[in-house]
């Protein structure tokens, strides 16, 4: 390619170097004889038997001769040629030397032109069998593909739950099903409030793992229950004790069929289901439920409650039966 570019450059500078006078001086005086240099410059003018001056305001002011406009036209042609002549060798070397030739690397194929960035320098396509930088890919990306169906909107229920925005949560406490070798038998749960999981036992050492926001400190329970009761959208009784520890909360409560509390809905504490945990005959006041905020998740917060992601106490509520055995570990 560099060969035939460097053939045809010559070419047409040996069209040039025969066509264009030696001397530009031949072009503006129409002399046609080259120019002898022994000669003395008023010799040379008076070969054309005119002064200097007279000379000069002839032909540069004067309008060009016949011989000077062909000769112009032919150094134009000859230059228009050479032009020419670069943007195709450019045109052609461009898919193996873009860096060289930018406005053939735009026009090769395979090639689209990047969206407009506002201004700063446009990103270079990338190499043919380049390897991708994991480090551009966005954050969140695959959690997002990964969790679109686990944790977007939820229909079909009383009231909206919205999709949960993943990157709120440390993936660890994202739902999945392991393998969790425990003598427990399928259908029990486990509460590790150490760790933040909450897992339901299945077949054949799986279990279902979801991570959950356990009591503060001072507000933490274990031991064995049942599951008493279970409920869509529960109406919330805070006990006496957390009213008279949280008194700015009685702004939120009313008067319900069993006393004071608040109507099931998005803005319920207890979320979009709950399930209530006993031992024997007597209510623990513990529950398991959902909560309004999800990146509470995997913290110790709450006051003694396992509250979890509503996606997935609603995914739990399904699968628990009634009577279920829960093992709280301390």
């Amino acid at each position: 390619m560099a060969s035939r570019a460097a053939l045809l450059c010559a070419t047409i500078t040996e069209q040039l170097t025969t066509e264009v006078p030696a001397r530009v001086d031949d072009v503006i005086l129409g002399h046609s004889s080259p120019f002898d240099p022994t000669e003395e410059p008023a010799a040379h003018f008076d070969r054309g038997a005119v002064s200097q001056g007279a000379l000069a305001d002839e032909t540069l002011m004067g309008a060009p001769t016949g011989r000077q406009k062909a000769m112009l036209n032919r150094v134009m042609a000859a230059s228009m040629t050479l032009l020419i002549a670069v943007f195709r060798v450019g045109d052609q070397a461009a898919a193996q030397d873009c860096d060289r030739f930018l406005w053939g690397c735009q026009g090769s194929p395979g090639w689209r032109s990047p969206p407009s960035s506002g201004g700063r320098a446009a990103p270079r396509p990338p190499e043919p069998g380049a390897r991708r930088s994991q480090t551009s890919l966005p954050f969140n990306t695959g959690f997002n593909r990964q969790y679109a169906g686990m944790y977007g909107p939820v229909d079909g229920e009383r009231f909206p739950v919205p999709a949960v925005r993943v990157s709120d949560v440390d993936p660890v406490y994202l739902r999945t099903t392991l393998y969790y070798p425990t003598p427990e038998t399928p259908g029990t749960i486990v509460i590790d409030t150490r760790h933040h999981f909450l897992y339901l036992v299945g077949q054949g050492g799986q279990a279902v793992r979801y991570g959950v926001g356990v009591g503060r400190e001072g507000f933490g329970w274990s031991g064995i229950a049942t599951i008493r009761n279970k409920q869509e959208w529960p109406d919330w009784y805070p006990p006496r004790e957390m009213l008279a520890r949280q008194p700015e909360i009685m702004r939120a409560m009313t008067t319900l069929q069993s006393g004071i509390g608040m109507h099931g809905g998005p803005g319920n504490p207890l979320g979009a289901r709950a399930m209530y945990l006993w031992q024997g005959n007597k209510d623990t006041l513990f529950r398991i439920h959902g909560t309004v905020e999800p990146w509470t998740i995997g913290k110790n917060v709450s006051s003694g409650c396992i509250r979890m992601i509503n996606q997935d106490v609603i995914d739990l509520y399904q699968r628990a039966a009634m009577g279920a055995k829960v093992v709280v570990l301390r």
